[in-house]
């Protein structure tokens, strides 16, 4: 069969392959996902030399689960303990990673000081890299600190030298800076297109399993805030790490939206300097920062990422509307669900919300969705709309019903522990969660059943 070419409709979102054009793809129900790229097909077709090579005859015999042994060090320490956190105390080796977050954001400063790190324990690492030159990342290395011989660098984008690399150096860990910018010579479309991100992390899979090397790929995001590329590249790595935060402020928060080997509720907090990014490791305290007192609209909240308790502060402004239909808007947390809030307070308190402008918001730049923050959201919104003040001492928790209950949230003797520790001496939860919470020295507990107790304590 001769060699030829042939055009083939992707989805961006999901990887779907189609003869023809869609609208909406059969596969995810988007719309106008769906592009154009060219495929080679027949008897010329070759597949990246990576594909199938690094994988001995013996690792390929089915073999029983009990005949796998374990060692005991099966993870790498970055010695970052926020990253390790994460990633569920270190590297698995053998993994692969992909890193997603805005530009500017850093993920390129941490995972070179994650290289730095490893190199200074010894560790052999390789940072491939197809957006800088070798000049430009000395630069950026000589802002974070010192570097060892440990560390090889790599300015390369094709697909097949790239693995040459790794398979020829053998190192212990890999970072692939960016995945967009890496293409395979056979595939005729750009790099950073369906096509050419599927092959390139199809490879860089075929060789962190075959090689027991530990690969990072680094991926842009697109303007929704998602990986660029098919959501298949986010099914074949182990893990998902994303990068919140606004980077024109200091602070950082990474989450693992996937993780094979540790929990995805885990996050890590890190601060932007001149010298790299810092731990932070006291969030609660960090977000807390700058509080104003007696300010109308402003209640402190417990939030529980993964099993640390984080403090943030929930502002709100609520002022009459200059038009018909009043503005709302909400920043860190779900708009619908404060929709959802100020219809309770209507229909149950019957506080009349529907002529006023309505602003929410989350200081420190965290995105929460948990529903532990229901009660803070209400008391912040009645409190800026009777222009009352919450005493700076006094934090809450709880999740609100439609019939304006205030229900159980999980961990709550955690909650009052980390409110405990920063000086709260109050703290409001749901009645229903009071025995499980002990009456410690120097902080009160207050029970509420439903949202009105809970305002008239404002």
């Amino acid at each position: 069969m001769a060699k030829g070419r042939n055009t083939v409709f992707f989805c961006q979102s999901c990887g779907y392959e189609s003869a023809k054009w869609m609208g909406q793809c059969p596969g995810c129900r988007e719309w106008n996902t769906m592009v154009e790229e060219q495929v080679v097909t027949g008897a010329g077709k070759t597949a990246p030399k990576a594909r199938g090579s690094v994988v001995s005859p013996e690792k390929s015999r089915p073999t029983a689960l009990s005949e796998v042994s374990l060692r005991e060090e099966e993870r790498i320490t970055t010695r970052i303990a926020e990253l390790d956190r994460v990633l569920g105390g270190g590297i698995v080796e053998g993994s692969l990673t992909l890193v997603g977050g805005d530009p500017g954001i850093g993920k390129s400063t941490l995972l070179l000081q994650v290289c730095r790190n490893l190199a200074g324990d010894g560790r052999e690492v390789l940072y491939v890299s197809g957006e800088e030159s070798m000049r430009q990342i000395k630069i950026r290395a000589n802002r974070i600190g010192d570097f060892n011989e440990h560390l090889k660098l790599l300015c390369e984008t094709g697909l097949e030298s790239i693995g040459e690399a790794i398979r020829r150096s053998r190192p212990n860990v890999v970072i692939i800076d960016s995945i967009q910018t890496v293409y395979h010579e056979e595939i005729t479309s750009a790099p950073g297109s369906v096509s050419q991100v599927r092959e390139a992390t199809s490879a860089f899979l075929q060789l962190a399993k075959g090689l027991n090397v530990s690969i990072f790929l680094v991926g842009h995001v697109t303007k929704e805030g998602t990986v660029a590329g098919p959501r298949v590249l986010e099914h074949m790595v182990d893990t998902v790490l994303y990068f919140e935060g606004d980077r024109h402020a200091s602070y950082r928060i990474l989450r693992g939206v996937k993780n094979r080997f540790g929990s995805t509720n885990e996050i890590g907090v890190f601060e932007m300097r001149a010298d790299g990014l810092r731990e932070v490791p006291n969030p609660s305290e960090f977000m807390l920062s700058g509080r104003p007192r007696d300010a109308s609209g402003s209640v402190v909240v417990c939030s529980m990422e993964g099993t640390r308790p984080i403090l943030v502060e929930i502002q709100a402004l609520v002022c009459p509307s200059n038009f018909g239909i009043p503005r709302r808007q909400t920043t860190g947390t779900d708009f619908n669900r404060v929709n959802l809030l100020m219809a309770v307070l209507e229909k149950r308190l019957g506080i009349q919300l529907g002529s006023c402008d309505a602003y929410v918001n989350i200081a420190g730049g965290i995105k929460i969705q948990e529903p532990a923050l229901d009660l803070g959201i209400v008391m912040a919104i009645v409190s800026s709309f009777k222009n009352r003040p919450i005493d700076g001492n006094v934090i809450a928790m709880g999740e609100v019903g439609l019939s304006g209950e205030v229900r159980a949230v999980s961990m709550v003797p955690s909650r009052v522990q980390e409110a405990g520790k920063l000086g709260f001496t109050t703290c409001i939860v749901p009645y229903v969660c009071m025995e499980s919470v002990r009456q410690s020295e120097g902080i009160r507990i207050i029970g509420v059943k439903n949202v009105g107790e809970a305002v008239d304590l404002i």
